[in-house]
């Protein structure tokens, strides 16, 4: 089994939908985690739209990534580039990836047009993450 982390800023909508689809579709593969350099929760939003796709995140936490140092990790994604940028050196040997995901926290609008933005960023990080069970795990 491999342990990966996801790493945003607050660990509240991508991080958190990454360490879903990783925990749904890796299997007994992938003992995923997710975390943030600072913790903002969980945010409704992303528990409503990953429900729309069958995948319960409402018990998730969120998490600081300082919560992990202990953990030997295989693989480390970074979903944001603050948190690319921003990561505190991380004692790892994991091979880390980054993949920048626009943050539908951050969107305006009409609800409709906020929903509309956490389903294009949910259906951007599933794509990632099938591929990268594919490629990588």
């Amino acid at each position: 089994m491999k342990n990966v982390l996801v790493l945003c800023t607050g660990n509240s909508c991508r991080s958190q939908m990454a360490e879903g689809y990783l925990t749904s579709l890796g299997g007994d593969k992938v003992k995923a985690y997710s975390a943030g350099i600072e913790t903002h929760g969980v945010n409704p939003r992303a528990i409503q739209i990953m429900k729309e796709d069958g995948i319960d995140i409402s018990n998730h936490t969120s998490n600081h990534i300082d919560e992990y140092l202990d953990v030997d990790f295989h693989l480390i994604l970074t979903v944001c580039d603050h948190a690319a940028e921003s990561c505190p050196i991380f004692p790892s040997h994991a091979e880390k990836i980054h993949h920048s995901f626009s943050d539908p926290a951050k969107a305006t609008g009409s609800e409709e047009e906020i929903m509309s933005s956490f389903r294009n960023t949910r259906n951007e990080i599933k794509t990632f993450i099938q591929n990268l069970l594919t490629e990588k795990l």
